[in-house]
């Protein structure tokens, strides 16, 4: 750990790494703790996997049609937001076949973005980057945008954290209340999505929902109140970053991967304290 906070501190690339990790922490707890609470995981997973689409489509237009301005972020962006606003309209309007959708976002996401970065000149590493992480990988640019999208969540979130609350635990009372649930819900469905093209910088296509759902979930285990489990989910996500990449580090792992480790590894161990805490009493 001495040696990795050394290199840290010398080492701007790994520094760069660390701030992404810090960035998409913040927004992983936050969003997380609603996603967790709201039980829209499987969407939330689906999301995840359609963004492989865009990320292709970039990819493509950078390399074949020499758009050099096109960061494969922008097309992560765009297609995370268009999958979460489908999978809101069919959940809002035709429950019945929300599941198919489902599916099916998620699988001819993930099969268009192969397909497009499988007819893109030059290495296909990226591909690998995507889908596992790679937080080395980050460019100052990304960054930018990063810390942007962080800071329009984080905002949003703290205007309208009551609204949230109402819709994640009685829908049909907040209705009552005269709040629009459904372009409450749709934003949400947003807020995720942003949330997931943040967590892929950081762990991969992959492993993005053990960032966005695990610290949130270890939360819940301590306490019901949300705006409390935000705090401890934040907090338990940021650890996880600064740990996991002194792991990877130090035992020359992939990045992302070595931090879905570790959290899985604190998820099952929270498990087993709550359940042993329940047997003494």
């Amino acid at each position: 750990m001495i040696t990795f906070f050394e290199v840290l501190r010398t080492n701007p690339l790994i520094l760069s790494a660390m701030i992404a990790g810090f960035a998409a922490s913040i927004v992983s707890g936050i969003i997380g703790s609603y996603v967790v609470v709201k039980r829209i995981v499987f969407i939330s997973g689906s999301i995840s996997h359609s963004v492989l689409a865009g990320i292709g489509f970039s990819l493509w237009l950078e390399r074949s049609q020499g758009l050099a301005w096109i960061s494969p972020l922008y097309g992560a962006i765009v297609a995370a937001i268009l999958s979460a606003v489908i999978i809101g309209w069919i959940y809002l309007y035709h429950r019945q076949r929300e599941d198919t959708v489902i599916a099916a976002l998620w699988s001819i996401g993930m099969a268009i973005g192969i397909l497009f970065i499988s007819q893109t000149p030059g290495s296909n590493v990226e591909l690998a980057n995507l889908l596992v992480g790679n937080i080395l990988w980050i460019s100052s640019t990304d960054l930018s945008i990063l810390f942007i999208m962080d800071a329009l969540v984080v905002i949003l979130v703290l205007c309208l954290h009551k609204r949230f609350l109402a819709i994640c635990f009685d829908e049909e009372q907040a209705r009552l209340q005269g709040l629009k649930v459904n372009c409450l819900y749709m934003l949400l469905l947003i807020l995720t999505s942003v949330a997931i093209v943040l967590l892929i910088q950081v762990v991969g296509i992959v492993l993005v929902m053990t960032m966005l759902t695990i610290p949130a979930a270890v939360a819940n285990l301590f306490t019901s109140r949300l705006s409390r489990m935000m705090i401890i989910a934040v907090v338990i996500s940021i650890l996880l970053t600064v740990v996991g990449m002194a792991g990877a580090y130090t035992f020359d792992w992939p990045g992302g991967a070595t931090i879905a480790l570790l959290a899985g590894i604190v998820y099952v161990l929270s498990m087993l304290l709550q359940f042993s805490r329940r047997r003494a009493h």
